[in-house]
């Protein structure tokens, strides 16, 4: 699970890991740079992939991006440098906001286990930015106070200081964990053979395969926003993360 195409993905195993050296493996003008190493998130699971640079021999290239085909190719900012292929490269991370989308993504975890296990609904739907986000829910009926509720439940997880880990299981094992899947449709692919699982103590149990911070406390306070009608049975609750 950790290599993808000719890149070991360093930040599944570390995710506080800012900066790297790796060798450039590939180039093209049109997809971008491929490192045999790299920690930069692609993006997916409605996170936004990671933003950082590229040194080697004094010059800098800027990554404003990730796209993810038979390779993870490292997408540069236009008219920026493009190291050649076998260059040694640092790579860099933009720290603010991954660490900004790493709480954002935690916070949506808690988010769907308080939902989960308050009112028992399922995720059919989300997307983040830094320090917000969303949860679509099969939620057919908003209890009175339900806003107040969930923001209410979700700090008091925050104070609670939850661990959050990440670990890999065979397929079979990670399926056998009850309520794993907690979208309202299974979006493992049957390809996937090991599974990553984000586990936040005594509240969520998930497969994903995003950046997370080390504990609930370090999500910070959470307010839920607003909870929108999408239809029925489908309900869309939006947070915002307080900013340092």
């Amino acid at each position: 699970m950790t290599e993808h195409g000719r890149t070991h993905r360093l930040e599944l195993n570390d995710s506080s890991l800012r900066e790297w050296t790796a060798t450039v493996v590939a180039t093209d003008p049109d997809r971008g740079i491929v490192l045999d190493r790299s920690a930069f998130y692609p993006g997916g699971g409605g996170q936004p992939p990671d933003h950082g640079v590229l040194l080697w021999n004094g010059v800098q290239t800027r990554v404003e991006g990730v796209r993810r085909s038979d390779d993870l190719w490292l997408i540069p900012t236009e008219d920026d440098p493009i190291p050649p292929v076998g260059a040694q490269v640092t790579g860099a991370i933009e720290d603010e906001r991954r660490f900004a989308l790493m709480r954002t993504h935690s916070g949506l975890h808690m988010l769907s286990g308080v939902v989960f296990r308050d009112f028992g609904a399922l995720v059919t739907g989300s997307n983040m930015e830094p320090l917000e986000g969303r949860l679509d829910f099969n939620l057919d009926v908003v209890p009175e106070g339900f806003k107040d509720s969930v923001e209410a439940a979700l700090n008091r997880e925050v104070v609670a200081d939850r661990a959050i880990s990440a670990y890999s299981l065979p397929r079979d094992q990670a399926l056998a964990i009850p309520d794993v899947i907690r979208t309202a449709a299974n979006l493992l692919p049957e390809s996937i053979e090991i599974v990553r699982i984000v586990d936040i103590a005594g509240l969520d149990v998930q497969a994903d395969g995003g950046t997370h911070v080390a504990s609930t406390q370090q999500v910070g306070q959470i307010r839920v926003v607003k909870v929108e009608n999408k239809g029925k049975g489908f309900r869309r609750v939006r947070i915002a993360l307080e900013r340092d």
